[in-house]
Formats: C-alpha cells, structure tokens, sequence
C-alpha cells in the first residue's frame, strides 16, 4: 500500500497521533497533554481541550508528511467516556470520563429493564461506571430537549468532518447498544427514558464517516477531503496494532493490570459476566476481559528497584516456593468475579528474589488461568499469542509468561492504539486483518523453553485450588484448569 494513514489515540492524559506508511514505518509523530478534573467519584475533561489537543498533535504528526501521501484517518479514545451536546456539536456538558462513577444510582434500573439484552450479549449487567448510566444522569442533570449524546471519538469526529457523524459500534457497546442486531435496543431505551433522537446512528469499525472539512483541515494539516474512517475504544485500537486479528488469536496486554483480548467468529457468552465482546470490523467478535492482578503489584512492592537486576536472580527460583496471588487493587473481574477477593503471597519467603519470582509467576499463572476459563467458555485459544504491554520490556518474564503457558508469543515491535487506528484507517475495502498484517511489524517470536510448562504445573494448580478453597474461583472452573493441564 502506498501512501500514509493517520491514527489518532485520545487517552487519558494525551492525545497521540501517529502517521503510518503502508509497511508499517512511523512517517510521523504527535503529541499533546490533556488534563482532568478529578473530585471523589467524579472525573471530567473538558471536550473542547480534547479538539485543540487533536488537531495539534496531529499537525504535528503531520509536519513532514506531503499532503499528496495522507490516505485516511481513524480515532480511538477511552470506553464509556460521553457528553451531551447540541445540534451543531457544540458540547453542553463536561465530558464524563471512563472512570467516573457517579451514576451509580442508574445502574439498578437499567439491568431492570435491560437485563435481557445485556443477557444477549454475554455480558449480563451493566456497570456505574458505563455509558448508558451517565446518560441518563446526564439527562436528567441537564435536560434533553434537543441534546445529542457524543462519545469521546464522535465528538472529534464530528469536528473533523463539519457534520453530525455516526458512532462505532465498538463505543456505543457500554451505552447499551445491541451488537448482534447492530442498533438500540429502542423498548429498552424507550422505557428508560432515552429520547431516540438523542442517539447517534450506528455503523461497524472500519465505515467511512466522511471527509475532512476545510476549517479541520486548516488546524490539523490533514488535507481537506481525506476520509474519516469510524475507529474503536481504546482497548479495541491497541488489539488491531498488535495484530491479533485472525479467529482463535489473542493479544495480552499486561502493564498495571492484565487485559486479555481475543477474535472470535461466534459471540462468546459467559454466565460470570467477566468476558464481553466488542463486535469486530468484519462482523465477527472481540471478547475480553480485564484482570485486576499485573505490574503494579511489582511497582507497589519493589518501588524504584533495578528490575533487570531481580530478575536475573528470580531466574533461579524455578518454581518459586512462596505461593502469590498479586492483585493490585481489591477485588477480581476476570477470570473471575469476585468483589471480595484479595491478594496474597503464601509460604515462607527466603529472601527478596524469591519474592519477586513469587509475583512474576503468579501473574503469570492468573493469565494462564484465563485462557483455561476461555476454553471452558469453548472459544478457540490455540491461535497466535501477542504480547503487549509496559511488561514486555522484560525479556525475561516475556519468556517466562511463554513457559507458564506452554506457547509460542510475539512481541510487536509498536503496539500502541494509535497504529491501531492507522490499519483500521487503511482498511476500508480490505480485510482488517490483511491490512494488519503488512503494516504491523514483528519485533521477537519466543518460544517456551523445552519441559517448562511441566516445571510449573504443581505451582499453578496449587493456585487453582486455593482460589477455589477461599471460594473466589467457581468450582467448575477450578475442575477445568486441572483437566486442561493434564491433557
């Protein structure tokens, strides 16, 4: 493919844009600060900073790019953070970040009414902290007299193309879209109170939104008339730049916490609510789930630490004889729900490399405790392995993670949610993950060393079944890692 396309990734604290030839080469690079309001339960930003910090860094993105090679834009940005706006775009409401819970009194009634459909969709409930909670807060708080709901990405969209645009399915997903029919669920909305015109239309990943309008084209150096491709969430744009985009393929994000996403043909349901799925580009399905345990139990208990250091001696703890389970914070999500679990470390501990063994293998036995509870739920897991994440910097716990699960991984060499939003902005004609696979590149492929998933089964059952003990981990679960282990 020739020419650039450029992906725009708003996060939390940045936006960053990133322009992408068609081999996958870094043409170009951007980036601005965003900065939030936080008070107790409350996050905001404000969503006319959110424009100005796009269209700068995406300017500079394109600073030495020829006008002539821009082919396509995408954005991504975080799940379930939304507004109101009205007619023209123009933002009524701060932007209600992904994390802001203040809606929690919502949450009852909408499962209520809604159960069914979120039932459907293999997710079961809907959390404080989704979309559809805060829009109706948002309505009542404000009105809705002529109010558009936007998402994050709709509202830069919106500016970019000078026109109302439809949302992504794969936004829309926490503000009660239904993905299988592909539209809202209007008895459900209608009973909640949600005014039909207050939501925008729906379209796949991947659909052309519209062009670039001549007042975007003018502050983000994106030439007028480039097409405005509809992107995905966050977690969604980081699976598409790591490439695992084929059915049965799965792509591990561990930094702070573990993120675990795969493709699927059919929609994976799941009676624990831990796994939902976001609809793919191509109709297919992205199911997930995100665990509580990861890095930030290494950072909280070996802060400031020489890391390459302690690993070249937990290297010799091979298993670890201390039993840990390093959750960062209270409470797991997957692969299992358990509000009241916490983490532990079990046995007597030598000294502090036999700590730091303790909690790079367990992390790594949790992640291998999901793919056991993903089979169980029948979707394919023996598809390539994808590593991403602030972890991989590691070599050694990359090979490590590959030894617990017994599997061949890959390490990206970029895999950020902006290159992600790049392939999608180049796709549309073209199988995603066709796209993908020439423009995303492969930094190392390690395999398990010989006999060392065997080295480390006593020490991850004996994890299975005290999770089980404790009465965290179902049963049945449980009985599927042992089986599973011993095939």
């Amino acid at each position: 493919m020739s020419g650039v396309w450029v992906g725009l990734d708003l996060g939390t604290q940045s936006v960053r844009a990133l322009a992408v030839t068609g081999e996958g080469r870094v043409a170009g690079m951007g980036t601005r600060k965003l900065t939030s309001h936080r008070e107790g339960e409350r996050h905001e930003q404000d969503p006319e900073q959110w424009w100005h910090a796009t269209a700068l860094a995406c300017a500079e993105a394109l600073a030495d790019v020829p006008d002539a090679e821009v082919r396509g834009v995408a954005v991504d940005a975080t799940s379930g953070t939304v507004l109101l706006a009205d007619t023209q775009g123009r933002p009524l409401t701060p932007g209600l970040m992904y994390d802001d819970t203040r809606a929690a009194a919502q949450v009852d009634k909408i499962n209520e009414v809604g159960g069914h459909v979120w039932s459907q969709l293999g997710y079961r409930r809907m959390q404080a902290a989704w979309a559809l909670p805060k829009l109706l807060w948002l309505l009542d708080e404000y009105g809705w007299n002529g109010v558009r709901l936007l998402h994050q990405s709709d509202f830069v969209n919106r500016r970019l193309v000078g026109h109302e645009v439809p949302t992504d399915l794969s936004s829309a997903l926490k503000t009660g879209a239904h993905l299988i029919e592909e539209d809202w669920p209007s008895d459900v909305l209608a009973t909640l109170g949600v005014p039909g015109e207050t939501l925008p239309f729906l379209v796949r990943s991947g659909t052309v939104l519209g062009t670039v309008c001549a007042a975007a084209a003018e502050l983000t150096g994106l030439p007028e008339g480039t097409p405005v491709i509809a992107g995905a969430t966050d977690g969604c744009a980081a699976q598409l730049g790591a490439g695992a985009l084929t059915p049965g393929s799965w792509n591990s994000v561990l930094g702070t916490t573990l993120v675990i996403k795969g493709v699927t043909r059919e929609l994976v349901r799941d009676p624990l609510g831990a796994v939902y799925s976001h609809r793919a580009p191509d109709g297919g399905w992205l199911p997930g789930g995100a665990s509580s345990t990861g890095s930030g139990a290494i950072a909280r208990d070996f802060p400031g630490r020489d890391l390459d250091e302690l690993s070249a001696a937990a290297a010799g703890r091979e298993p670890a004889r201390p039993l840990a389970y390093p959750l960062v914070s209270a409470g797991e999500r997957f692969p299992f729900v358990a509000p009241q679990a916490r983490g532990f470390l079990l046995g007597e501990v030598a000294d502090e490399a036999e700590h730091f063994a303790a909690l790079l293998q367990g992390v790594a036995f949790v992640e291998r405790l999901c793919f056991d509870y993903l089979d169980q739920l029948g979707a394919p897991v023996d598809g390539a392995l994808t590593l991403t994440g602030g972890a991989t910097r590691s070599a050694y716990w990359c090979q490590l993670r590959a030894d617990v699960l017994g599997r061949q991984v890959t390490l990206p060499e970029n895999a950020e949610p902006a290159l992600g939003m790049a392939v999608l902005a180049a796709s549309p004609g073209r199988r995603v993950a066709d796209v993908a696979a020439e423009m995303v590149r492969v930094r190392a492929t390690i395999d398990p060393r010989p006999g060392s998933a065997d080295r480390f089964d006593d020490a991850y059952l004996r994890l299975v079944d005290e999770l089980a003990r404790r009465q965290w981990l179902p049963a049945e679960v449980a009985a599927h890692a042992h089986e599973r282990t011993t095939r």
